[in-house]
């Protein structure tokens, strides 16, 4: 017997006790399912067995980050493993997880079947099968070529390309029931973990509802996003043109010299893009207020300039607004649960104030336009008038652009409201997806660094707080915009990587953002960095990688 604490107790286990065991001792302390463990600090699968004397042990669930995406990822491969066993196999017919739509993954299609309401009912019907079986998912270390040929067998030419590019010898492969599959992350030990999903046919493809991180029980029904879903499907269209749809696309262009074509289609589709807004803008005639609003490091700022650009050869006068000199003063900040200041919420916003300024700016009047000092926390005045004349038009960049309560007092055709994101369509490979969340956090992680002096620990550990203020007053309001752009680029995390991986390493085991950047690590680790030297100076990236041609 070997002698653990768990939570604080000490414990007897046998050596070679499962973790998996030793969880279902201790799940009535957790109010979420136990799907990983933690061992001296180590993070660990529940499938691994108890080896060392004196381990200090704790446990991760489905409430917890890595513990949900954990869940997410076994209920991914639960589906494709379900979708292969009911159309023939992986090499008849394929499904790619694209991206996600609120609580909900979307997958297309492609081979010898299409989409019905019998084969999702079918499908579900295995899923819910293997689930009651509890059928075990193992991992297994094989060597690199010959995980590449039981790819080869089972048609996944994208992992093919993935791991030609990988310097380690060896791959972990999941075995689900006489399939393989390749998954960037940690797994639950047996689909009887995966009780939770639903499964339905939407547009031409499937989506995979799964619970919440903070109801890991309950499935609830996605609510329609039809404009950020084709803005989505428009990226994916954009990716399949440049030829780069998955990391060892974009590998390959490295290593074959067809990075720079890259980057040059990518921003001359975005550009064209930043065209047909400003076009579509002019042609309204009566807009005066342009509000760009979207989430942390979604490149807001260059969004607003190059628009200014493209609305001055339709012989408009485009004038920049930042909703942020509009802050109340400090001492006014509201303070959220924490005692913390919240300046996420529309009440960190003089709204009346700025309802008022933009007014009276409609109304032909002069308007002394604040600046806010972050430094003194105090907004201040000094002299900065302006006169909207006839084609006078103001570009406000701000957090609350989209909701109506932060511009109750202007007239709604007056009012052009845009969406922006970064929402990264490129893939690790066909069953696993890059969050839209993770390539914003290493935006603004690179520039946190560059321009703030804030290393890497400060920037995780803000990031939570960051994402709530965004569920909160962002999201809700996507689908109200009159256009969303997608300001992710295709090529951008091979740039990211060269910046953020010093910064990563530079956080020790004794913090609690370790994990997370171990976990960033290891997802840049499937990149070939690239220079920033073939990026124009008018690139998004260049408002987060630095030489941006705008004050930014």
């Amino acid at each position: 017997m070997m002698k653990v604490n768990c939570n604080g107790k000490e414990v007897m286990y046998e050596k070679g006790t499962l973790f998996e065991s030793i969880a279902g001792d201790f799940q009535a302390d957790y109010d979420g399912r136990i799907v990983l463990v933690i061992e001296n600090g180590k993070i660990k699968e529940l499938s691994k067995p108890l080896e060392k004397e004196g381990a200090e042990i704790k446990f991760l669930t489905t409430k917890d980050k890595i513990g949900h995406s954990t869940y997410v990822r076994s209920a991914t491969m639960l589906l494709v493993k379900a979708v292969a066993d009911m159309v023939g196999d992986e090499t008849k017919g394929k499904i790619k997880v694209e991206f996600s739509l609120g609580q909900g993954y979307y997958c297309s299609v492609r081979g010898d079947f299409t989409v019905t309401e019998e084969l999702i009912s079918k499908v579900k019907a295995r899923m819910e099968e293997m689930v009651a079986a509890d059928m075990p998912i193992t991992k297994k270390a094989f060597p690199i070529d010959q995980a590449r040929e039981i790819f080869s067998a089972q048609g996944m030419e994208d992992k093919q390309e993935l791991f030609w590019y990988r310097r380690s010898s060896y791959v972990n492969l999941y075995y689900l029931d006489g399939y393989y599959d390749y998954n960037y992350g940690y797994m639950v030990p047996s689909t009887g973990y995966i009780k939770h999903f639903d499964v339905v046919a939407y547009k031409e493809g499937i989506l995979l509802i799964l619970p919440t991180r903070e109801n890991p029980e309950q499935i609830t029904p996605v609510a329609p996003r039809e404009k950020l879903f084709a803005t989505l499907m428009e990226s994916k269209k954009w990716a399949e043109d440049i030829g780069v749809i998955s990391v060892g696309d974009l590998n390959k262009a490295i290593c074959e010299q067809r990075f720079q074509d890259v980057v040059l289609m990518q921003e001359a589709l975005q550009e064209r893009k930043i065209a047909e807004i400003a076009s579509e803008i002019a042609k309204r005639g009566n807009v005066k207020f342009v509000m760009i609003a979207g989430p942390s490091s979604s490149g807001k700022t260059t969004l607003s300039h190059r628009l200014s650009v493209q609305l001055r050869t339709h012989g408009l006068i485009p004038h920049p607004i930042a909703v942020d000199d509009y802050f109340v003063n400090r001492d006014d900040t509201p303070k959220d649960e924490n005692g913390d200041y919240n300046f996420e919420c529309l009440e960190a916003i003089d709204v009346k104030q700025f309802n008022k300024d933009m007014l009276d700016l409609l109304d032909g009047k002069t308007v002394d336009m604040p600046s806010f000092n972050f430094k003194t926390g105090h907004r201040e005045y000094h002299g900065n008038y302006k006169t909207l004349g006839k084609d006078d038009i103001l570009v406000i960049e701000g957090i609350h652009g989209l909701n109506d309560k932060m511009s109750y007092a202007l007239p709604k055709e007056s009012k052009f409201k845009i969406y922006i994101s970064a929402l990264t369509c490129l893939n690790v490979d066909e069953h696993n997806r890059i969050p839209t969340t993770d390539g914003r956090l290493l935006r603004r992680m690179v520039r946190d660094a560059r321009t703030r002096g804030a290393n890497a620990k400060r920037t995780l550990e803000m990031w939570s707080s960051v994402r709530r203020g965004e569920e909160e007053n962002i999201f809700p309001y996507q689908e109200s915009a009159d256009a969303m752009f997608n300001s992710a680029t295709i090529y951008e995390l091979a740039i990211l990587k060269t910046y953020a991986e010093p910064l990563l390493f530079g956080i020790s085991k004794e913090e609690p953002e370790y994990y997370e950047a171990k976990r960033l690590l290891k997802f840049l680790g499937y990149f070939l960095g690239a220079g920033s030297e073939d990026i124009p100076t008018n690139s998004i990236v260049r408002e987060f990688a630095g030489g941006s041609i705008f004050k930014v």
